[in-house]
């Protein structure tokens, strides 16, 4: 009975060992469909960097004397005219000082009037030979001292009285308040900064621009700008000014662009966009789903003839809203993984397909 069963076993185990076999070789050799897609002309051949409209000429107002402020006569964001008061100081001592300068004035003037006379009886005494030419000339110059000593002193009344009027600030032409940075009661030094006046005239735009690209930009360089009221318009200008050093904080250069194109319906502090053409280079664009990264750095996954990965590393541009511009590492002939980038590897076999899960013959469609 054991030798007949014998011979049975043996042929069912051989049977469940080829299947095992086949089953293992089967899982080995399944290939994962993946979606590809050729890099196509990227439409964003330029970059674009956030800016804010600002005035061409934005001077800081201050107080040419110090004092402690007694009024504030303006709001931030508020137009002022040409010659309108801004701000005062507590004229009391401005004033007293003025007085005192009056004062010195009206002595200087009557030690002038008797210097006078003494020089004129000093003369006619001169002339009867009843005094030595040294007294006279002692007079002479006694006159001297005295018209000199008035001169200086209506001088210094003049500065006094200027000082009084000092103690007012006004606007030195027509604008907005842009920045405000005083309150009553403060005590200000002469020459700090009390309003920011953004005048009326010329508007600019004012971007960052990143420190890796600075060496690119120049001034005079042609740009198109985008306003956020209007964003189907662009409007020519110009980098008219660049920053010689970068912000501590956010290592960026400051840039102001100049609209060219005439008249520019742009308004104080309105949003816009500035688009700088990247020299020289079209680039490609690839979907924003073909792109990874490792360690900062970029790359995609590229689809060699054998249908094969292979990982190549790319120079991205700014990225838009569904594409990226590639500037450096594909060509217009390769085929790019367009999805799921993060579960692949180097050598990993696919079958590539299109958008429509149709197979792509990759060879026929070179």
């Amino acid at each position: 009975m054991r030798s007949f069963v014998l011979p049975l076993a043996l042929p069912v185990s051989l049977a469940f060992l080829l299947a095992a076999c086949g089953q293992e070789e089967a899982v080995q050799i399944t290939v994962r469909p993946a979606m590809v897609v050729k890099p196509e002309p990227s439409a964003l051949a330029s970059d674009s960097y956030p800016g804010e409209v600002r005035a061409r000429y934005e001077p800081d107002l201050a107080f040419r004397i110090g004092g402690k402020v007694s009024r504030r006569l303006v709001e931030e964001g508020e137009r002022v005219k040409a010659n309108q008061p801004l701000a005062e100081l507590d004229p009391q001592d401005v004033r007293l000082q003025l007085e005192a300068t009056r004062a010195q004035v009206a002595a200087a003037e009557a030690n002038l009037s008797l210097v006078r006379v003494e020089r004129d009886r000093y003369k006619t005494l001169m002339d009867r030979q009843m005094v030595s030419r040294s007294q006279y000339d002692n007079s002479e110059n006694m006159y001297r001292a005295g018209v000199a000593r008035l001169k200086q002193i209506k001088a210094e009344f003049s500065v006094a009285n200027n000082q009084a009027g000092y103690a007012v600030l006004r606007a030195p032409q027509d604008g907005v308040v842009a920045r405000r940075v005083v309150e009553v009661g403060q005590v200000v030094s002469a020459g700090q900064t009390v309003f920011t006046l953004a005048t009326d005239g010329e508007r600019e735009v004012l971007i960052s621009l990143p420190e890796q690209n600075f060496g690119r930009f120049k001034i005079g360089q042609p740009v198109s700008v985008e306003l956020w009221s209007q964003p189907d318009q662009r409007f020519e200008g110009r980098i008219r000014e660049l920053s010689p050093a970068a912000d501590p904080k956010s290592r960026t250069f400051a840039a102001r662009v100049a609209f060219t194109g005439g008249k520019v319906p742009a308004e104080l502090g309105q949003s816009a966009r500035v688009f700088i053409q990247t020299d020289g280079i079209i680039p490609l664009s690839v979907p924003l789903s073909a792109l990874s990264a490792e360690n900062g750095a970029p790359y995609v996954w590229r689809v060699q003839p054998d249908n094969t990965l292979k990982r190549v590393p790319v120079r991205i541009g700014a990225f838009g809203e569904n594409s990226v511009p590639v500037l450096e590492g594909l060509n217009p002939t390769d085929w790019v993984i367009a999805a799921g980038v993060h579960v692949l590897h180097e050598g990993q076999q696919v079958r590539p397909v299109d958008r429509s899960n149709q197979v792509v013959n990759l060879a026929a469609k070179e």
